[in-house]
């Protein structure tokens, strides 16, 4: 009798608890679930208790942790690299085009990755090429190269952000399940998933949408009105569907590309400088001679041309 008394009062207690914790989340309005925090921080940002900088960056570290690094990664195709054979100008006109900071080097072909050359590490045969001009420094390339650093593409971002951060690197190299090479990615590239766009190298002045440095090379902002665009390089783009030249380039892709991919419109190649999961920041633009422009056809033009590069 009394244990059965016991064993009521018990379950009472725990009925009592339950009930009183269930009243509690739903006055407190804690959240259970991923979805629900989300909801309660962007009811938050609304009543302006966050700005939206700050909800961005807070959905940006729950966003980290389920993506891999395959989500984020720049192609194998899109790779900007240079071969251990390569002469030193070969090498500083890849870098002086490019204007990355690193670049993998690769042996007799895109899966020997032999290390990784930071381009401020060329200024020493820079300095002693200018001192001495009539007689070329030696070079040997093998004296300037890193270690590379192999990652698998199933790796979670949160977990190379912290690998990065203890082992004081910004690069690693992709690889696939056979071992082959299937892409790189940056320190940058993981940041910006969190906190957003991340100025570069490539960034100017907000005040200039479109910037020539080159003969054919221009590097353009995918805001640029395409108003402005047209007006820049005597073009008839039509704006009525799109505002910006961005919206135009995405038409062209058919999907939202990642950094490295390349379309064609008319005469205008179009390469993705910056772009994150949500939508693109800036472009390279390259004036193609008259027998290499393309029809205006931006969707096949766009396959086609990203097609080649994936070869």
């Amino acid at each position: 009798m009394n244990d059965r008394s016991s064993s009521a009062a018990a379950n009472g207690e725990r009925q009592s608890r339950s009930w009183l914790e269930r009243l509690s989340q739903a006055l407190l309005r804690e959240p259970q679930d991923r979805e629900q925090l989300t909801a309660l921080l962007r009811d938050a940002q609304q009543r302006n208790l966050l700005d939206a900088g700050a909800l961005g960056m807070i959905e940006g570290v729950l966003n980290v942790s389920d993506m891999q690094v395959r989500d984020i990664m720049v192609p194998r195709a899109q790779m900007v690299v240079v071969s251990e054979d390569d002469t030193p100008q070969e090498i500083l006109a890849t870098a002086v085009q490019s204007a990355h900071s690193r670049f993998p080097v690769v042996g007799d072909n895109r899966d020997e990755i032999v290390g990784i050359l930071l381009a401020k590490d060329l200024l020493s045969y820079c300095n002693r090429l200018a001192a001495e001009p009539s007689e070329p420094p030696r070079f040997d390339l093998r004296d300037l190269l890193r270690p590379a650093v192999f990652i698998p593409e199933s790796k979670r971002l949160n977990v190379l952000l912290n690998d990065f951060r203890s082992n004081r690197n910004h690069m690693a190299i992709v690889v696939d399940e056979y071992g082959g090479v299937a892409g790189l990615v940056t320190i940058e590239d993981v940041l910006e998933q969190i906190v957003g766009d991340i100025e570069d190298e490539h960034d100017y002045d907000d005040e200039h949408h479109i910037v020539r440095f080159g003969e054919r090379h221009y590097t353009v902002k995918a805001l640029t009105p395409i108003e402005d665009f047209n007006a820049y390089f005597g073009t008839d783009f039509n704006d009525e569907e799109f505002d910006t030249v961005g919206g135009l380039v995405v038409k062209a892709f058919g999907h939202l590309p990642r950094r490295g991919e390349v379309c064609t419109l008319g005469r205008f190649r179009f390469e993705v400088l910056r772009a994150d999961s949500r939508r693109l920041h800036l472009l390279r633009l390259t004036l193609l001679p008259e027998d290499e422009a393309q029809e205006d056809k931006p969707g096949e033009a766009a396959r086609e041309e990203v097609r080649k590069d994936d070869a």
